[in-house]
């Protein structure tokens, strides 16, 4: 288990980062200072999940399109130079289509909670990826950060505390499950971003 940044190997195309909810991995690929294709733009929209009875389990592994996320990976691996992809915009909880333009060249990362998921709809997103790190950090951290999270976008503590018991930390345990299938395991327990110096 590295408990220190590791390198990103010279000629790695796809490198995904995943964990539990509130790991830390957001935060991670954006201190690597490269390009970041996050799962979360595939969420499908709330509208979306109305109509398939999923609106009550948003974030779990069947509300997100995972064929969909898999083909926008497979173009990124091809090189293709008009790839852009979706973002997912917090203040709305809602997926923004053609929102990240990908570069053909370079190394990119793809971060999100079911990278390496033993489900059959997850597994073309693994084989996209050259390289899988699985983040942990301090439990009792990570759940006040998700809590604190739900509460900056709208919900009451005691929502954000129930949604987190009955959604987020179930999602949690699957994600934790297949932590063995990763290349290496990263412990963010004792790191931090470094701060960006005032302007």
């Amino acid at each position: 288990m590295a408990s220190v940044l590791p390198e990103v190997a010279p000629g790695t195309r796809l490198l995904g980062i995943t964990g539990a909810p509130g790991a830390g991995k957001s935060t991670l690929a954006a201190a690597l200072g490269l390009p970041v294709v996050p799962m979360d733009g595939f969420h499908y929209a709330d509208v979306e999940l109305v109509r398939r009875g999923l609106l009550d389990r948003k974030g779990a592994p069947e509300t997100f399109d995972a064929p969909g996320y898999a083909a926008l990976l497979h173009r990124v691996r091809a090189g293709e130079d008009d790839v852009v992809a979706p973002a997912f915009e917090r203040d709305l909880e809602q997926p923004l289509a053609g929102a990240i333009f990908v570069p053909p060249t370079g190394t990119v990362v793809t971060e999100g909670n079911y990278l390496l998921l033993d489900e059959s709809r997850w597994h073309a997103v693994r084989r996209e990826l050259d390289l899988v790190w699985h983040v942990v950090a301090d439990e009792a951290v990570r759940v006040e950060r998700l809590v604190a999270r739900h509460v900056e976008f709208g919900k009451t503590p005691d929502r954000a505390r129930a949604w987190v018991a009955r959604v987020d930390e179930a999602n949690a345990r699957l994600v934790e499950a297949a932590r063995d299938r990763a290349d290496l395991v990263v412990d963010l327990s004792a790191w931090a971003p470094p701060r960006t110096p005032p302007a």
